[in-house]
């Protein structure tokens, strides 16, 4: 007899198939199985692709509140548990200050030995986006500039933090970084955000 799943336990049921799938995204990227085993897998996958395409939606899964109360995006491709793409990256906000402890994986590789520089820039990207947030200036990414000091390797952890610095009408601005746990920086960030007028009116300083 199947258990009826209640909406959270399918949801964690999800999280275990997206983390399932990045363990197997790893292993497809550095298996040395013979060709025979490789087609077979690859007639295994299909056919599981195909009951999962049985029932499916067209976007991946929205913004929701979670039991705790806070709000959640399961579908994000940075943090979203649901969302194989995803590390999925957990950030810790301190005060104004976004932080998060990253291991990239083989997958993200772009130079030999590294991660790709848009991965970097990804990860960046959400960091300096939920600290403006975090300050009562949420908005879009207006501009995104990098620089890249060192190789970021893979298979290491990191830091990645991100602060507020500054916020002036419909725009503000912050900076941040992917550093060794020593703090050597490897990558720095600085973004700039602008809310949505639609926004206006909703958020402190606006």
């Amino acid at each position: 007899m199947t258990m009826e799943l209640t909406p959270e336990s399918r949801l964690a049921a999800h999280c275990e198939l997206a983390q399932q799938t990045r363990d197997l995204m790893d292993a497809v990227a550095l298996t040395e199985v013979k060709e025979d085993e490789l087609l077979a897998v690859t007639a295994e996958l299909a056919a599981l692709t195909e009951r999962l395409r049985a029932a499916s939606r067209a976007t991946p899964l929205p913004f929701d509140i979670s039991p705790d109360g806070n709000l959640r995006h399961l579908g994000n491709a940075v943090i979203g548990g649901a969302n194989p793409m995803a590390l999925p990256l957990v950030v810790e906000m301190d005060g104004l200050t976004a932080r998060a402890e990253v291991t990239f994986r083989p997958l993200h590789e772009g130079p030999p030995n590294g991660v790709h520089g848009g991965i970097s820039a990804m990860v960046l990207d959400h960091l300096l986006g939920q600290a403006a947030a975090a300050a009562g200036f949420p908005g879009m990414t207006g501009t995104l500039t990098l620089r890249y000091l060192r190789p970021v390797p893979y298979g290491t952890p990191l830091v990645a933090t991100a602060e507020h610095t500054r916020a002036e009408g419909r725009k503000s601005w912050a900076d941040g970084r992917i550093a060794l746990p020593d703090g050597t920086p490897l990558v720095e960030a600085s973004g700039v955000f602008v809310m949505p007028t639609a926004w206006l009116g909703r958020h402190p300083g606006t």
